[in-house]
């Protein structure tokens, strides 16, 4: 069955919470809390247009990968960045163009939308793997140091 690509809805909750639970723990080494967690993929399910919604991969009738996207306003250029977000892919769907299939969903749809003016994303420094795939889809790097203050 071809890959398809859709996006979430609140039954596919308990997937999207597994899904940052090992992105987290495989890029950044972190464990991260079931229940605030479900909360946070809850809320973001409930308020899309807010919080920004999720895209699903589905191979088969299985969810293999997931991408959410969450908005910035640029006043500078008037229009909106989307940004790629909590992109993950199951460990036995990678390099089958899952990311792939993702991106280019979320990309027309933003070129669709009329007021979305980039894609922009983070990355490890150290995960040259997926930096070099973000470089073979045209990103590049924007020249900025990414800093936060959390928690508050």
């Amino acid at each position: 069955m071809p890959l398809t690509v859709r996006r979430a809805a609140t039954p596919d909750l308990p997937v999207i919470v597994e899904f940052n639970r090992r992105l987290a723990k495989e890029s950044e080494g972190k464990i991260l809390d079931p229940a605030v967690v479900s909360a946070g993929v809850a809320a973001a399910l409930a308020d899309p247009a807010a919080k920004g919604p999720y895209y699903l991969a589905v191979d088969g009738g299985e969810i293999v990968g997931q991408m959410q996207i969450t908005f910035e306003f640029s006043d500078w250029r008037n229009g909106w960045f989307w940004w790629v977000q909590g992109v993950y892919v199951r460990a036995d769907a990678r390099r089958r163009g899952v990311f792939r299939a993702l991106y280019e969903h979320v990309r027309q749809q933003a070129q669709q939308a009329g007021n979305v003016i980039g894609l922009r994303l983070y990355v490890e420094p150290s995960n040259h793997t997926a930096q070099k795939t973000y470089e073979s889809l045209g990103f590049v790097s924007a020249g900025y140091v990414l800093m936060e203050q959390y928690p508050l």
